[in-house]
């Protein structure tokens, strides 16, 4: 029977229960979707559920019933159904193509599912990832999204993030050390640059006294929450750095540019020089008249 007389002896009513079929699909899909999304969240509150795992749960869902749907058209409609036993027979040889076609996005679905089952970060977490610092605001099967401190959406396709070493802020806990270094002339009183410096930390907001500390890290000692070392000797000046504890990494970087202005300010009040590069030029033509 040729495929001109197979679609001519279709009826009106095969023909509409397979847009019924399209359409119940598209509907029973949507509202998969939108129960999962509803009741795994009441679940996450009342269970150790996280994110990125009940956004799997629902992509997997919402694609099964989509190949339900496919299987019962492709099953209703003789041509298609003739030609699947032939499309099995050469399954072997498509399989080969297919996977080295979609070589990337079946990667990308696999990585997506290991991020998933290993959990080296969730949604909501913040990362630095491709020297990026943002939030994970989405894990896809093919892609994780990251919302940059900036407002950028940086999108990452799974099988890249696999192969990344990844800094996860957020993951236990959330407090870090902060360092910021500033150099101060050879003539200065190291004592009392240490001392502004530290004054200065223990007066800003985001920085973390040891009471605070000691919540998250009992074994710190007094005097090790906050201080201030000589790193280097250097050409023009010696180089000083300041640690301090902060509650976490978002408001880090701002503290640390604060402190910095802080810390110049009285360094200009307390006569503490902040030097400029030196540099001694001598001229050949001088080294051979003396």
């Amino acid at each position: 029977m040729s495929i001109l007389n197979i679609l001519l002896s279709w009826n009106v009513a095969n023909a509409l229960f397979i847009f019924v079929v399209v359409i119940a699909t598209i509907i029973i899909a949507r509202i998969v979707d939108r129960l999962l999304k509803v009741q795994l969240k009441v679940l996450s509150t009342k269970m150790d559920i996280d994110e990125t795992v009940y956004g799997l749960v629902r992509r997997i869902a919402v694609a099964v019933v989509y190949l339900a749907g496919i299987m019962i058209v492709v099953s209703s409609v003789p041509f298609l159904e003739n030609i699947s036993f032939a499309i099995f027979a050469s399954a072997g040889f498509a399989g080969l193509v297919v996977g080295m076609a979609a070589q990337s996005s079946l990667s990308n679905i696999i990585s997506g599912i290991s991020l998933a089952v290993f959990r080296p970060f969730g949604v909501g977490d913040i990362v630095t990832i491709h020297d990026e610092y943002g939030t994970i605001s989405d894990i896809t099967l093919g892609h994780t999204v990251v919302t940059t401190w900036d407002n950028r959406r940086l999108i990452i396709p799974n099988h890249i993030i696999s192969d990344e070493a990844i800094i996860n802020w957020s993951i236990s806990d959330p407090t870090i050390i902060w360092p910021i270094d500033i150099g101060i002339g050879y003539d200065a009183d190291i004592d009392l640059a240490r001392s502004i410096m530290i004054e200065e930390a223990k007066n800003h907001e985001n920085v973390l006294h040891l009471n605070d500390v000691r919540r998250y890290h009992p074994e710190v000692v007094g005097g090790k929450e906050m201080r201030v070392v000589v790193t280097e000797l250097g050409d023009f000046a010696v180089n000083l750095r300041l640690t301090f504890w902060v509650s976490d990494r978002s408001v880090a970087f701002i503290t640390g540019c604060e402190l910095i202005e802080s810390i110049k300010k009285r360094f200009d009040a307390e006569g503490i020089e902040i030097p400029y590069p030196y540099r001694t030029i001598v001229y050949k033509k001088d080294i051979m008249e003396n």
